[in-house]
């Protein structure tokens, strides 16, 4: 076979791709362990931000969010249909993945178009709740996952409510795909400082939250279930709205909210 023939030119492409696939592949499974260690750190940092137990833009070790997550939260996997805790006997909770699990149809269940508030199509059948303990051991905080769509993207995040389950700790989102300066102001300290102190539900048990489009008037007698919107960013603002009236809706965590206000829980605003 000539050097410089096709079929040689086309015998070293076809090693070349080899070898590389071999490396990629390789590099792809020997850095899997970190990748997950990475990701589980950065939901950890989230929840703890949410509640605010640490502060945004400051450093902090894998240590301390270790520390702090282990002393701070407890973390239940609930069935989202009854609201009940889901025994490990069931469900692997250790490994459960909430986001595999969603795309999976044999964990996950379709949503009808109507109820689908945060254009998610499926949901997962259980979804952890992580609970913030004070002194006692008593529940100070419940800190929920929710996502949903903006304008690009799915946002994921957390939802920080005191134990009142009602009124607004704090709120991060911590991956989505919005424009930069634009929806992808949801991840502005300054938009999310906004919420501590807002109310979900109001006297008939009616979810009011929501981001307005513009700023919301202080002088308004709703003004505490408003949020500001994202200037320039109206479709991601609803859709804030709409997945947080979904995942505290009836159809998610709105059976497990229910029975903790009856379990006697809920009185600290």
């Amino acid at each position: 076979m000539k050097r410089d023939s096709t079929a040689q030119t086309l015998l070293v492409a076809t090693l070349l791709c080899v070898v590389c696939s071999v490396i990629v592949a390789s590099a792809a499974v020997g850095l899997r362990h970190f990748q997950l260690e990475n990701k589980q750190l950065d939901q950890k940092k989230n929840v703890l931000i949410a509640a605010g137990l640490i502060e945004e833009g400051v450093a902090v070790s894998q240590q301390e969010i270790d520390r702090l997550f282990s002393e701070k939260i407890h973390r239940v996997l609930i069935n989202l249909k009854t609201g009940k805790v889901v025994d490990s006997s069931v469900v692997d909770v250790e490994n459960y993945d909430q986001r595999e699990a969603a795309s999976d149809p044999a964990r996950s269940q379709s949503i009808e178009p109507v109820a689908d508030l945060a254009r998610i199509k499926r949901r997962e059948k259980y979804a952890f709740v992580y609970e913030v303990v004070g002194a006692g051991g008593s529940v100070d905080q419940l800190v929920l996952p929710i996502y949903g769509k903006g304008l690009w993207s799915t946002l994921y995040g957390f939802l920080a409510l005191a134990s009142d389950g009602n009124t607004v700790r704090g709120i991060t989102f911590y991956e989505h795909g919005e424009t930069a300066g634009l929806g992808a102001e949801v991840e502005n300290p300054k938009w999310r400082a906004i919420w501590p102190g807002k109310q979900v539900f109001d006297e008939s048990g009616d979810i009011r939250l929501e981001v307005l489009k513009g700023h919301v008037p202080p002088t308004s007698p709703d003004v505490k279930y408003k949020v500001d919107g994202i200037s320039g960013a109206t479709i991601t603002s609803k859709g804030v709205s709409q997945l947080i009236r979904y995942w505290l809706g009836p159809d998610a965590f709105g059976p497990f909210l229910e029975q903790f206000h009856q379990q006697g829980q809920g009185t600290d605003a």
